[in-house]
């Protein structure tokens, strides 16, 4: 056996429906987004409001655990078994595995995680016999379940009887050195991060000038009946158009500082790009207060 033997997750299913899902939710805003351009302040823009925080909101979640599944990875030398799934990250000494067996011959079933799409079955749930169980799996045909004295883990391998052979002949190999455990959780990114006054201050910031700006603009709308939206080379206002198109304004501000704020932790996992996700986070915090800004200026001409 080679000294490291990978075995992926069947991926193709899940792939297709986490792209035409977040195609499909981009689509959804981009449409919210120009009928609220037009929109007056009735029904129907509230409506379109809600539509587009849905989506803006939905479309991290679904672009990060279409990131997971491509990245998402099981593997075996003689001293660890690695579980990648996305900024998902375990490693499991050989030594501490304490058996191997597929999920289907438990005789209780095995209740899965609420939230499941092809190519993304994450979460946790507990069984009656063994515990907590942790999904890392992409599909329920051919979960094998993995334990340690500390916890389950439920995996999908493309081929689970090669992964379970592989896993025997590792054994009967025995291992080289003893194995180092290690686990990384999105969560320990951000608390990482959240340690750097830099970054806490950039966040908070961020943060609290676009619910400041939004709670601003939702205030003033209601009496607000014509606005400009920007201003010429000459610093003249442009024609007038509905007030309630300013709301526009504080939604960008959101998702751009939101978007930073994704590309951030993603960029600071690595200590070489650390400075990059700082530069991120502050240009995501600035940018917040230019938009702030320019509606000041822009209420001020209407």
């Amino acid at each position: 056996m080679p000294s490291l033997a990978t075995f992926p997750p069947p991926k193709q299913r899940g792939l297709a429906l986490h792209a035409v899902l977040v195609a499909v939710f981009i689509s959804l805003a981009a449409w919210a987004g120009l009928n609220l351009y037009d929109a007056a302040l009735d029904a129907a823009f509230a409506g379109f409001v809600l539509l587009l925080l849905a989506c803006l909101l939905n479309l991290p979640f679904l672009a990060y655990r279409l990131y997971a599944l491509i990245r998402a990875e099981y593997s075996l030398d003689r001293d660890n078994l690695h579980i990648v799934w996305g900024m998902r990250v375990e490693d499991i000494p050989i030594s501490d595995v304490e058996w191997v067996r597929p999920a289907a011959q438990l005789p209780n079933p095995l209740r899965l995680p609420l939230f499941r799409l092809w190519g993304s079955l994450i979460g946790t749930t507990r069984h009656p016999d063994i515990g907590l169980v942790e999904f890392l799996a992409s599909e329920i045909d051919g979960l094998l379940l993995v334990a340690t004295a500390r916890h389950v883990y439920a995996i999908s391998p493309a081929d689970p009887a090669a992964f379970v052979q592989a896993f025997q002949r590792t054994m009967e190999m025995g291992s080289l050195a003893p194995g180092q455990s290690h686990s990384q959780y999105p969560s320990f990114v951000m608390l990482q991060a959240w340690q750097n006054p830099f970054t806490r201050l950039a966040w908070l910031l961020g943060a609290l000038v676009n619910i400041g700006l939004f709670v601003w603009v939702s205030i003033t709308l209601p009496g607000l009946s014509l606005v400009p939206l920007g201003f010429d080379a000459t610093g003249a206002p442009f024609d007038p158009v509905p007030g309630a198109q300013l709301i526009l304004l504080p939604l960008l501000s959101a998702v751009l500082f939101a978007g930073g704020w994704l590309a951030g932790l993603f960029f600071y996992r690595r200590a070489d790009l650390r400075l990059l996700a700082n530069l991120l986070w502050l240009s995501g915090a600035l940018s917040s207060v230019f938009f702030l800004i320019a509606v000041f200026f822009l209420l001020n001409a209407a």
